[in-house]
C-alpha cells in the first residue's frame, strides 16, 4: 500500500513512473501529460502530479503526533494529497473508480488539455463515456466544494448532502475536462493549507475524513439508481470579461482599506467585493490565484443577487 510520504517526495516524472508501474495492467499513459487508470464504477477521480515548489521534498517534519506534515522545501499537498487520496480510494473500493492523474496543472492544465483532446478523438475505452460524475481532489481545507463553470444544481445538492460547502475558485483541471466530457464535476478539499508557499501544511485527519466521504460517493456512483449528472454551463461562465463591459465600471472606489498597486479597474471590483467578503479572505484568494480571481468572485456574487 502506498504511503503519503511515498507521493510527497518524488518529482513529477518519478511519481508518474511509479504510478504507471503500479497500475500498468489497467493504465493508459502519455508520459508528461496524463495517466488514466481503468475502473469498474462509473466515476472518474482526478488529481494532478505537479506542485509549484522549485525542489522536491527532502525533509518532512511532523507535528501534533504526526497529524500535521510540513517541509522546508514546501510539502506539496497541492496536489500530492489528491494523488494519495485517489490511490487509497482505489485500493479501498469494492468496485474500483476510474482515476486520472494529470501533469502540469499548475502551469495551465497542460495534461488535462491533452486528455481532453484525446477524449474528443475517442482514444479511450467506450466505458469511460458512462461515468456519472467527475470528482477532483485538489482543493485546500476540509469541506470545500468548487464547481467552476458547472451549474448542475442537482449535482451540487448531492455533493452538499455529503457535508461539503460550496466555495469558489478560478481554475483546476475539471475546468477543462467537465465541458469536454459533458459530465458534472466538483473539486473537493484534500486537507492541505497555505498552498503555494513554503508554509504549506497537511492535516492528515482532515484528508482522511474527506477520503471517507469520497468512499461513499464511489459506492453511490456504482448504484444503478444514481443518475449521470450532466455538465450544465453556468450562464455567467462566458461573461464579457472586458473591463469596459463590466457593470461595475464606474462604481467608484470608496475610502476603505485596499491593497496597494491595484489598477483602477481591480480596485473598483475589490471595493465592491468588500461588501460580501472580509479583507483577509479576499487577500487569500488574490494571492493564491491572482487578480483574475476577483473577477470570478464578482460574477459569483452577481449570480446570487
Amino acid at each position: 500500500m502506498i504511503q503519503l510520504t511515498d507521493v510527497l517526495m518524488p518529482t513529477q516524472s518519478q511519481l508518474f513512473s511509479m504510478l504507471h508501474k503500479t497500475y500498468q495492467n489497467r493504465a493508459i499513459g502519455r508520459k508528461g501529460k496524463f495517466l488514466l487508470v481503468r475502473g469498474d464504477a462509473p466515476i472518474l477521480l482526478l488529481a494532478h502530479l505537479d506542485t509549484v515548489h522549485k525542489e522536491p521534498v527532502r525533509v518532512i517534519r511532523r507535528k501534533q503526533g504526526g497529524n500535521i506534515l510540513t517541509s522546508p522545501q514546501g510539502i506539496g499537498g497541492d496536489d500530492r494529497c489528491g494523488v494519495y487520496a485517489l490511490v487509497c480510494s482505489y485500493e479501498r473500493a469494492k468496485k474500483k473508480p476510474w482515476m486520472l492523474f494529470t501533469c502540469d496543472e499548475e502551469i495551465g492544465g497542460i495534461g488535462a488539455k491533452a486528455f481532453a483532446d484525446a477524449y474528443r478523438e475517442k482514444q479511450f475505452p467506450t466505458e469511460l463515456d458512462e461515468v456519472k460524475m467527475l470528482v477532483e481532489m485538489d482543493r485546500r481545507g476540509s469541506c470545500d466544494a468548487v464547481y467552476y463553470g458547472c451549474s448542475n444544481e442537482d449535482f451540487e445538492r448531492y455533493i452538499t448532502s455529503k457535508g461539503f460547502h460550496t466555495e469558489y475558485g478560478s481554475f483546476s483541471d475539471i475546468s477543462i475536462l467537465a465541458p469536454a466530457m459533458g459530465v458534472a464535476a466538483v473539486n473537493l478539499s484534500s486537507g492541505y493549507y497555505n498552498a503555494h508557499t513554503t508554509e504549506e501544511y497537511i492535516n492528515c485527519k482532515h484528508l482522511e475524513a474527506v477520503m471517507e466521504k469520497v468512499a461513499e460517493i464511489i459506492e453511490d456512483a456504482a448504484r444503478e439508481e444514481v443518475p449521470r449528472y450532466e455538465y450544465i454551463e453556468n450562464e455567467l461562465n462566458d461573461y464579457p470579461w472586458s473591463y469596459g463591459c463590466l457593470p461595475w465600471k464606474g462604481y467608484g472606489v470608496l475610502s476603505r482599506r485596499l491593497p496597494k498597486a491595484l489598477s483602477e479597474e481591480y480596485a473598483e471590483i475589490y471595493d465592491f467585493l468588500l461588501d460580501y467578503f472580509d479583507f483577509d479572505e479576499l487577500e487569500y484568494y488574490r494571492k493564491a490565484y491572482g487578480n483574475e480571481m476577483l473577477l470570478r468572485l464578482y460574477v459569483s456574487v452577481l449570480k446570487d443577487l
